[in-house]
């Protein structure tokens, strides 16, 4: 313990001392990530007794972002029985960490909700979503769809992304047709951008609940190493699959 509480005491560079580092390493979620950090665990799966907030802080804190980003995002993991018999799936995000997400904010969660699509198997095509589809509404989260998906473009010219959309454009390819019918995403999307944490998370659901889709995570992106987190109100199945997909990440 006394190893743990000088690193960690050395990692928060002065913004805690050794007795507050001691205290919170008597928590589950400060010990369970200063675990990973020393290398003792891969990953951390946590939440189930804490708030996303007490297991996103001592991540950042102590794990911090990996290089180049500047903000811990999530996703989720979205899978039905399709008709075909394989299964559908789709990703979407931030439906759990960012409450209003910026231009480059979303260009960070996009790029990073693309990458963790393509570890479950989806070939990512990408729609950041609106009220409006290429210019059909006007305001101020439209144009911040609109500059977000043209800076992602930029970042990454090799992935399929389109955007300002709206769902059924994106989703529907009559509506796609008629809309945005140049589009390679609309009409064939299956990674979800959303202007910010009211329309995700209200989004997700929907699909869980009406839709019949099992919903896996929130997972979280950005970070030096995989830690996820639960809901409080999570089941044993939940824990199960959260813990094979943390595993999986590391």
């Amino acid at each position: 313990m006394d190893e743990m509480v000088a690193q960690m005491v050395e990692l928060r560079k002065g913004k805690m001392t050794e007795d507050q580092c001691r205290e919170a390493l008597s928590h589950g979620n400060y010990f369970g990530t200063m675990l990973v950090k020393m290398g003792v665990a891969d990953c951390l799966l946590g939440g189930a007794t804490y708030s996303t907030a007490d297991t996103v802080r001592p991540a950042l804190q102590l794990i911090k972002t990996k290089p180049g980003n500047k903000i811990v995002s999530s996703c989720f993991i979205l899978v039905r029985p399709a008709a075909t018999g394989d299964n559908e799936v789709l990703a979407m995000g931030d439906c759990a960490i960012n409450i209003k997400p910026t231009e480059d904010d979303l260009v960070e969660i996009a790029l990073e909700t693309a990458d963790c699509a393509k570890i479950f198997g989806i070939d990512p095509k990408v729609a950041f979503l609106s009220y409006s589809t290429l210019g059909s509404g006007k305001g101020e989260d439209v144009d911040k769809m609109r500059n977000a998906c043209a800076k992602a473009k930029a970042a990454n010219p090799d992935l399929a992304i389109d955007g300002e959309l709206q769902f059924d454009a994106a989703v529907s390819p009559r509506v796609a047709q008629t809309k945005c019918p140049d589009s390679k995403v609309a009409g064939h999307a299956n990674t979800f951008i959303f202007p910010d944490i009211n329309a995700g998370n209200i989004g997700y659901k929907i699909a869980q609940r009406l839709g019949g889709f099992d919903a896996y995570g929130p997972i979280l992106l950005g970070l030096n190493a995989p830690i996820n987190d639960l809901s409080r109100g999570c089941n044993a199945l939940e824990v199960y699959s959260m813990a094979i997909i943390t595993a999986a990440l590391s």
